[in-house]
């Protein structure tokens, strides 16, 4: 009877270590963070002629800008982007598609814009993978 007894007890310890405390009630709720989203190009394209409002973002070089970029596309580049973004891009609920080359920068890109509070940004790859033109 006595090991009945201290066996409940230990479970009924055991049980209460895993209750969650209720949350307060008064405390402010935060809102859940924008979460990294990849898109495909013909996902990209069909936003662009679907959305009124929205931000083609290159995030290569210069000079591959230079060389061929996406029609409308605004070019800001990986290592400028943290540094220049909230003054390049105010509205941080804005939809902004974001490309490079290959892919690697615009999801870092997407990933830092995130961070920085950006709500809705959308990563469709790289210019490799764009069958709908470009122009220098």
């Amino acid at each position: 009877m006595k090991r009945m007894w201290i066996a409940s007890m230990l479970c009924c310890l055991a049980l209460s270590g895993c209750a969650q405390t209720p949350a307060d009630e008064s405390a402010p709720s935060s809102a859940p963070s924008a979460q990294y989203v990849s898109i495909t190009a013909q996902e990209a394209q069909n936003l662009m002629q679907t959305q009124a409002d929205y931000v083609l973002l290159d995030v290569r070089t210069p000079e591959e800008y230079n060389e061929a970029h996406i029609p409308g596309a605004m070019l800001l580049p990986l290592d400028e982007l943290a540094a220049q973004a909230e003054t390049a891009l105010p509205d941080k609920a804005q939809l902004i598609l974001v490309y490079c080359r290959s892919g690697r920068r615009s999801k870092t890109a997407a990933e830092t814009l995130l961070s920085l509070g950006y709500t809705n940004v959308r990563d469709f790859g790289g210019i490799l993978d764009w069958p709908y033109g470009t122009t220098s």
